[in-house]
Formats: structure tokens, C-alpha cells, sequence
């Protein structure tokens, strides 16, 4: 069942992930292209593709998105608003921050312009710290025999953000991803799937909904509109 608006506008979303194989490149190509230059959220993207292919997938969808593109560095802070492919040959994993307690003055919440964090953090010493959230780049075996796997992304980004992760499947030649997507669903998050007839190839968005009681099964062409509408709601 689709969560309310209420219940939306409340989760915050922080991320989205999208994995594609067969037919991907086309599809890709819409749903970036219909993304706003204002799209608040980073865009995490697993394509199948062959091992030994460069750079040019990431300038080709450049030409269609007024988004930043770019493959995925190892330990790379992950930025809103910016599209990121997984590597090729690379499983690519979402880390979750790191956190640290830093000592400070007794009177740093009183007598600093800092003050004004007093409430989050209840003038108790030492501070506790937060870094980013980053990537992680990964040469363990396929998983279904892709590597970088969509399930790898998608579990992962499940672990890291919880009910803030929405996952989009996308036109696909096998299974892979409806393991992840029921991962992002189990925990609270926000999932989509191509509606099949409309995919080049509907074996892996079939694949989702048989595992996962899907919140939108949606043609290509009205995906990114839908999510941007969520995205904007005012309640």
C-alpha cells in the first residue's frame, strides 16, 4: 500500500537509488533527463555493464541531465543533488558515518556562537561528532552475476539511511535488485518499478514485484515526475 502524503512528507528522504541492465542506457537517459537542476536528493546508480568499459557511459547520460554526473571514487563523500555510477567491475556500497567525541570548553555552549546547537547536543562533554556519509568501492565476487550488483547498492543504502532511501528498478535482463528493493521496503523506505511492459526488457522489474509489495509500478515516462511531485509536496 502506498504511504499517505503525510507519512511521506515526514520520512525526509535523503537518497535515491536506481539499478538497470538490459535497456538501461535508454532508460537512464528519461528518467535524468526529467530531473529538475533544483533535484534535492544525490542519485545513485547501478548499470550492468561490461568490465572493461571507461568513462563513456557517465559523459553520454551527461548530454541528457542537468544534473553533475560522475563514476563513484572509493571514500568519496556523497554530495545532494548529483547523480553517481557505480564503477565498472566495482560492487559500490553505501558507509554509513563515522562518529567521534571531541572534548571542548565548559563554556563552549555559552560563551561561543555556537551556541545555538545547545539543545541538540544537551551541553554534554565531551561533543559527539558526525562525519558524511561516503562510498565504498568493492571487488568481492558478482552477486547474480553482476558486479557491480544492484542488491550490493541497495542493501547497503537500506543499512545506511533506513525509511529514507527510495529504490527504483528499472528495464533489466535478470533478477538481480528485487533482493535489495524488499531490503529497502523492509525498512521503511520508498520503492518504484518500471511497469514491465514498458521496459525493453521486463524480466528484472517482473522479478521486484513478484519479491515486493511495490508502492509505485509506473510506465518510464511518468517515474521522475512522480518522484519529483513527492519530493515537493507541501502539507
Amino acid at each position: 500500500m502506498i504511504n499517505s502524503t503525510a507519512e511521506l512528507n515526514k520520512k525526509n528522504f535523503e537518497i535515491v537509488v536506481v539499478g538497470t541492465s538490459l535497456g538501461g542506457l535508454d532508460a537512464l537517459s528519461v528518467l535524468l533527463a526529467d530531473l529538475p537542476p533544483s533535484f534535492p536528493l544525490p542519485v545513485v546508480i547501478v548499470q550492468h555493464r561490461h568490465k572493461h568499459s571507461q568513462h563513456r557511459l557517465s559523459d553520454f547520460l551527461q548530454q541528457q541531465s542537468s544534473l553533475q554526473i560522475t563514476e563513484v571514487e572509493d571514500k568519496e563523500p556523497i554530495a545532494p543533488g548529483r547523480v553517481y555510477l557505480a564503477p565498472a567491475d566495482y560492487h559500490l556500497l553505501i558507509e554509513s558515518p563515522r562518529q567521534w567525541y571531541k572534548s571542548v570548553p565548559e563554556n563552549y555552549f555559552t560563551e561561543s556562537p555556537r551556541a545555538n546547537v545547545e539543545a541538540v547536543y544537551n551541553s554534554k562533554f565531551p561533543l559527539l561528532c558526525r562525519g558524511s556519509f561516503t562510498f565504498a568501492l568493492s571487488t568481492e565476487a558478482p552477486v547474480c552475476y553482476a558486479r557491480p550488483s544492484i542488491d550490493v547498492l541497495f542493501e547497503s543504502a537500506a543499512d545506511a539511511f533506513g525509511e529514507k532511501v527510495i529504490g527504483i528498478i528499472l528495464t533489466g535482463a535478470n533478477s538481480d535488485g528485487s533482493e535489495g528493493l524488499g531490503k529497502i521496503k523492509a525498512e521503511g523506505g520508498l520503492t518504484f518499478v518500471q511497469e514491465p511492459y514498458s521496459a525493453q526488457c521486463g524480466i528484472m522489474p517482473t522479478a521486484a514485484i513478484a519479491n515486493v509489495e511495490v508502492d509505485w509500478i509506473l510506465p518510464l515516462s511518468q517515474i521522475a515526475p512522480c518522484l519529483v511531485n513527492l519530493l515537493t509536496i507541501k502539507v
